[in-house]
């Protein structure tokens, strides 16, 4: 009995424990992360579907009078803006994996401004759009569209914004030369959550070019 217990009053772990709840960490933030663009993936599917069947059904020939269009404009910037953050993302994680922390550090902060560009520009849209909601299906879709890019924008910056910081504090609080690279629990599960997070900005940017030829294009 003595053996199983420290001098904290605590249950002691063999190396073997440790190392297995680590990987069950890595595995869970591994896993989550795919679930999340799964769950999301769903989400989006939604959105199209009701694009195309109101596309295609055009009842009483109100899906898009007058060919009306959201502006075009705000369209690009937001996209182009989305599509610099999911690659400032992207390029900053293959970065850290070649072991040069200051250059995910400087991708991030960078996908963090460019993020938070596009999502002022969404917002500011909403003020500029030449219909009103619900006065045709494409309306209707595009302010659903919106929305949801509003709260993808927000999701997106989070996370990135969050990771970065996360790897700065490891960098104050754990010692050593580079300890973000290390074998410490905390580095390993950063570098878990860098992989999952770039992942889905990717995820966001290719699903932003579909929603961009959708609404601004087609």
């Amino acid at each position: 009995m003595s053996n199983s217990v420290i001098q904290s009053g605590e249950p002691s772990q063999s190396p073997e424990e440790r190392e297995y709840e680590m990987r069950a960490l890595i595995s869970s933030i591994w896993t989550g992360g795919r679930l999340f663009i799964g769950i999301y993936t769903f989400m989006l599917a939604s959105l199209v579907f009701s694009y195309f069947y109101l596309r295609s059904s055009n009842n009483g020939l109100l899906w898009r009078p007058d060919h009306v269009t959201a502006p075009r404009g705000f369209g690009f910037l937001i996209f182009g803006f989305s599509l610099v953050t999911g690659i400032l993302a992207y390029v900053g994680r293959k970065r850290l994996v070649k072991g040069s922390f200051t250059d995910f550090s400087v991708a991030a902060w960078a996908g963090v401004g460019t993020g938070l560009i596009a999502l002022l520009l969404q917002i500011v849209e909403f003020s500029h759009l030449p219909f009103f909601p619900g006065s045709s299906g494409y309306a209707s879709t595009f302010i659903g569209f919106g929305v949801m890019n509003i709260m993808s924008l927000v999701i997106s910056v989070y996370w990135l914004e969050t990771t970065v910081a996360r790897g700065m504090r490891i960098r104050k609080e754990v010692a050593g030369d580079n300890p973000e690279f290390s074998s410490h629990p905390r580095a390993r599960a950063f570098r878990a959550d860098v992989a999952a997070m770039s992942y889905f900005q990717v995820f966001l940017a290719l699903a932003g070019a579909l929603l961009f030829a959708m609404f601004y294009l087609m």
